[in-house]
C-alpha cells in the first residue's frame, strides 16, 4: 500500500468512528497486502506519524477527527474486544468523588477478558478480571453517552475494590454514605 491508499482508507474508517484499530483490523482494510509487505507498511505508517502503536497489535489513527476525550477507553474497548469491560475501581471512585486521589493518566477497569497491564502513550490501562456474569454486571454499571464504556455504580466500584484487594483506607464514608 503507498501512503495516500493507507491515508484515504484510515480516513473512511475514521469517518464511521474507526480510529483505535487492532493489527487485524488494518489486514481486513487492506486484504491486496501480502504478510511482509504489510508489516512493512505498517512500519512505514509508524515512523511517519500516520500510526501510533499503543499497544502490541494496537493502533490508533493519529489524524482521526473521531478521536474524542476518551481515547484511553477506546483502546481499553479494542484490547478486550469481545469481552464485557467497565470502569470501576480507583477511576470511578474519584469521579463520586469518594477517594480524594485523582489516578493522572491511568484507568482501572474490570473485565470478563484477562487480567491486564498496559503502558499507553495516553496513560496505563490495568484490567482486573470478574467472574460476574454480564446480567449482573448490566445491573452494576451504567451507560453513559459519549464514553464507550460503561461505568460502575459507586457500590459495585466499592464492592470491585474491596473484591480485588485494593487500599480501602482512602474512602471517605461520608461520600459513600448517600449511596
Amino acid at each position: 500500500m503507498n501512503k495516500v491508499e493507507a491515508i484515504n482508507k484510515l480516513a473512511m474508517l475514521d469517518r464511521v468512528g474507526a480510529y483505535v484499530l487492532t493489527k487485524g483490523d488494518l489486514a481486513k482494510a487492506f486484504p491486496d497486502e501480502k504478510e511482509k509487505a504489510f508489516e512493512k507498511s505498517l512500519q512505514r505508517l509508524v515512523a511517519d506519524g500516520i500510526l501510533q502503536r499503543v499497544a502490541k497489535g494496537i493502533y490508533v489513527n493519529a489524524m482521526a477527527r473521531s478521536k474524542k476525550g476518551n481515547v484511553i477507553e477506546d483502546i481499553a474497548a479494542v484490547l478486550r474486544r469481545g469481552h464485557f469491560s467497565y470502569v470501576s475501581r480507583e477511576s470511578m471512585l474519584s469521579e463520586y468523588g469518594v477517594i480524594s486521589q485523582v489516578p493522572t493518566s491511568r484507568i482501572t477497569l474490570m473485565t470478563t477478558g484477562a487480567n491486564g497491564f498496559y503502558e499507553t502513550p495516553y496513560g496505563t490501562i490495568e484490567f482486573t478480571h470478574t467472574k460476574r456474569r454480564p446480567a449482573e454486571l448490566i445491573q452494576r454499571t451504567v451507560n453513559v453517552q459519549g464514553r464507550p464504556l460503561r461505568i460502575a455504580t459507586k457500590q459495585a466500584a466499592v464492592a470491585d475494590l474491596m473484591r480485588a484487594g485494593r487500599n480501602t483506607n482512602m474512602i471517605d464514608m461520608t461520600e459513600l454514605a448517600d449511596a
